[in-house]
């Protein structure tokens, strides 16, 4: 499967299948801010998804470097 795929499949098509894309799977205004920041760009090596640099839940970061 192609990254942007595969990072699409994690993202805006498990929002759409839970029936919560109006709250979770993009980031735009109104929604959740609920990701995770890897040190790259994912699409060109998925493999940074493994190095996560922070994650942020409803606009609080969890974990940091």
């Amino acid at each position: 499967m192609p990254a942007n795929e595969a990072l699409q499949s994690a993202t805006r098509n498990a929002a759409q299948l839970l029936g919560r894309w109006d709250e979770l799977g993009s980031l735009d205004a109104g929604k959740l801010a609920d990701l995770v920041a890897v040190p790259g760009n994912p699409l060109e090596n998925i493999a940074l998804m493994k190095q996560v640099d922070f994650v942020m839940k409803d606009g609080v970061v969890y974990r940091q470097p």
